[in-house]
């Protein structure tokens, strides 16, 4: 933002006071701005974390995730093995829907049952649920899930979507699972049926109030919410998209809180008695490269593909300096990414380092590849998704320029920028990924395994990357019981994936949120912005 907008801001704010801040009775409201809508309330429609974090508001999980991603209860009280492919979910007595009826087991089976038969589904959650075989009910508080394998992510993955009410959705009698289409469903709702409301039903802290795409989402507060009151009466999330207003916003009292204010505007919106909460996300900042095509588009000079030589790949990420897009593009603000999880994190590897720059190097290895004069690239990438997206994959291009490949960007909205990834019209592109799981093997299974429907593999894997053998580690960790022993394989599979730089990890985000005194807000690492974490201050 330009400081002459800061400073208007902060003018305004001094006589422009919002309801929230100047009238002790509207204490119970919150309003925040965030800079990402959701692409519909359907919490099955659109596995995108702006989704994933709304939908968590209205609907809940058997399992849920805190702020670090660590399992907790949720609509289940407990979970266990019984053998290697069966376990058992107790579930929470007592829970009643927002329109009163009671939470059963037979609700978690309509939801699996509705999941793959979301109509348009940009990214489905069918990744989540796959490894579902059959589920029984024993009593109503009870849920056997079976697995065909050893399959210990199961409580993991039930925590990443939303249960529904069968009742509220028609359904009177028994359901019967199975994978091939299950009986007793009735028709599933469509996704304006949440965007209206008319379907917005679950078990959450609030429930639907209002929703005016482009403009506003409203919730109220749940008075029969099984875990207790909710700290507001209303929460009001507001998309403002750009930097500038979203700022200006939180600056003027018109919202309490904001997320991913822009990085060079921070000590600024101290210096005006605001507070910032920030933290480091499990958001990779990654380059993917087309390993298939040839010729492939983006990359002139050349008939051939240059990023099918490991070299060339080698190359590409020695020419990067990855310290200098942290302090110069980031304001310090990340950190340098060895692999695509951060350290600490389920199937991280100790010790991990982000590549060395070494340009020299990289000039000599594309000579070796049968490229002593370069070649021309252009990288697309998105202009409004990730924290500076677009002035990252700027810095890139200069880098490679310097070695000798003369690239160009092409940056351009994020819902233009993913419809043309999909169509694989990029050779290189820079995007990222959040794991929704926690741990290693969500990055692994969704961007760098060969892409397999079946299996859920390489959903998110545009460049076609492909190595059997790491598909084999990704199987192996997935039917292993054991966590150590889980942890080993996959900490193998990462390293194979970035000896092969199948993959370019560039630097992992570390999120900020601003707000108003009198609020506090625990950053997670999931990245999400939740109404149910902003918590009065003491």
């Amino acid at each position: 933002m330009r400081k002459s907008t800061l400073l208007c801001a902060a003018s305004l704010a001094a006589v422009l006071v919002s309801p929230a801040l100047a009238s002790p009775a509207a204490a119970q409201d919150l309003t925040i701005a965030v800079s990402a809508e959701p692409s519909a309330l359907d919490p099955h429609y659109h596995n995108l974390g702006p989704n994933n974090a709304m939908r968590r508001h209205i609907f809940e999980s058997m399992v849920l995730q805190d702020e670090k991603q660590r399992l907790q209860p949720g609509l289940a009280t407990s979970w266990k093995p019984l053998d290697d492919t069966t376990w058992e979910f107790k579930l929470r007595d007592g829970v009643t829907f927002h329109d009163g009826s009671p939470f059963t087991a037979k609700d978690v089976v309509y939801t699996v049952c509705r999941i793959p038969n979301v109509e348009n589904s940009p990214s489905s959650f069918t990744v989540y649920t796959k490894a579902i075989a059959d589920m029984q009910i024993p009593d109503p508080h009870t849920l056997i899930i079976k697995t065909d394998t050893p399959y210990p992510l199961l409580p993991v993955e039930v925590s990443t979507w939303g249960v529904l009410s069968a009742a509220a959705n028609g359904v009177t009698g028994d359901i019967g699972f199975s994978r091939e289409g299950c009986s007793g469903t009735g028709d599933y709702p469509k996704t304006d049926d949440f965007n209206t409301g008319k379907a917005a039903v679950g078990t959450g802290m609030y429930k639907f109030k209002e929703y005016s795409r482009g403009d506003k989402i409203v919730f109220e507060r749940n008075d029969n919410y099984w875990g207790g009151k909710a700290d507001w009466a209303t929460v009001t999330f507001r998309p403002i998209t750009s930097d500038g207003p979203r700022v200006a916003a939180l600056l003027a009292g018109d919202v309490d809180m904001i997320d991913k204010p822009p990085l060079q505007d921070l000590e600024r919106i101290k210096s005006e008695g605001f507070q910032v909460a920030q933290g480091l996300s499990n958001r990779v900042i990654y380059l993917h490269m087309d390993q298939e095509q040839e010729p492939t588009p983006g990359v002139t000079g050349t008939e051939k593909n240059p990023f099918k030589d490991v070299r060339v790949r080698k190359a590409v990420s020695m020419a990067i300096n990855r310290e200098a897009i942290k302090e110069r593009i980031m304001g310090g603000v990340a950190v340098p990414a060895g692999e695509l999880l951060p350290p600490g994190m389920f199937g991280s590897t100790p010790g991990a380092a982000a590549e060395e720059y070494n340009p020299d190097a990289a000039k000599k290895l594309l000579a070796e590849a049968g490229y002593p004069e370069g070649f021309g690239l252009t990288i697309g990438s998105p202009n409004d998704r990730y924290i500076n997206d677009a002035q990252v994959a700027q810095a890139v291009a200069q880098m490679l320029t310097r070695i000798g490949i003369e690239t160009q960007v092409d940056a351009v909205t994020a819902s233009t920028f993913f419809k043309r990834r999909n169509q694989y019209e990029f050779s290189m592109y820079l995007a990222g990924w959040g794991s929704g799981t926690g741990e290693m093997s969500s990055p692994l299974r969704a961007l760098v395994a060969t892409r397999n429907k079946d299996k859920g593999y390489g959903g998110t894997n545009r460049g076609r990357y492909s190595n059997p053998e790491l598909d084999s580690l990704i199987d192996q960790a997935l039917a292993t019981v054991d966590d150590d022993k889980r942890e080993k394989i996959l900490q193998q599979a990462s390293g194979l994936v970035m000896a092969d730089y199948g993959i370019l990890p560039l630097h992992f985000e570390v999120t900020p949120w601003a707000f108003r005194k009198g609020i506090s807000y625990a950053p997670r690492t999931d990245q999400y912005t939740l109404a149910l974490g902003v918590k009065p201050a003491n």
